[in-house]
């Protein structure tokens, strides 16, 4: 897992004000919270957050003023909804050796049996355990030749050494659906299903 060395500055301004004059200058503001200290707040850089964010789980090393450095993982991420810039975030610190639970993105892999099925991602994202320094950026799961009812459940995802499962094990984390052959005909020719509607 990729580790991001981001500088930061300790901010004192708060309210909306205050955020829109660090969202001006391309920063964004964000909180350090966990292990029972006082939230710190905080001002990072916009671009080299925006790039850390690219990796679900980045591990961001924080250098503070220039005078401490802490470890965090993104918690929480506010992104103005029309434009997409990110407009807060929230890091929860760790530790090294420490265990956290994460949500890891669910990467499928292969082929489904003929027949024109549909693959749905029950689960976007598998809750997990992993050490705070070792968190896997995504799982895969193989898919191949699956029929039509089949499914994948949390306890037959290959984790790696290290990682635990945060949910129940029986979780249904993929599902092959039926496709619906009817309706896909019916959408392409509406004209053949008034005719058949009249006969």
């Amino acid at each position: 897992m990729s580790e991001v060395k981001i500088a930061a500055e300790s901010r004192t301004e708060f309210g909306k004000g205050a955020a829109r004059r660090i969202r001006r200058e391309d920063k964004v503001p964000g909180v350090l919270y966990g292990h029972g200290s006082d939230p710190l707040h905080l001002t990072l850089p916009g671009h080299e957050l925006l790039l850390a964010l690219r990796t679900p789980n980045v591990l961001i090393s924080l250098d503070i003023d220039g005078k401490t450095n802490e470890l965090a993982i993104p918690k929480s991420v506010q992104r103005d909804p029309l434009k997409g810039f990110l407009e807060h975030v929230d890091l929860l610190l760790v530790k090294r050796g420490e265990k956290v639970t994460v949500e890891i993105p669910v990467q499928a892999e292969g082929e489904l049996a003929p027949g024109g099925n549909l693959l749905e991602h029950v689960l976007a994202a598998l809750p997990v355990e992993a050490e705070a320094t070792h968190i896997p950026e995504a799982v895969t799961v193989s898919v191949e030749g699956l029929e039509a009812g089949a499914s994948v459940h949390a306890k037959d995802i290959k984790l790696p050494s290290g990682v635990t499962l945060a949910v129940d094990e029986d979780a249904v984390v993929l599902q092959v659906l039926q496709a619906q052959v009817e309706e896909t005909e019916g959408e392409e020719s509406e004209e053949g299903e008034e005719q058949a509607a009249e006969a």
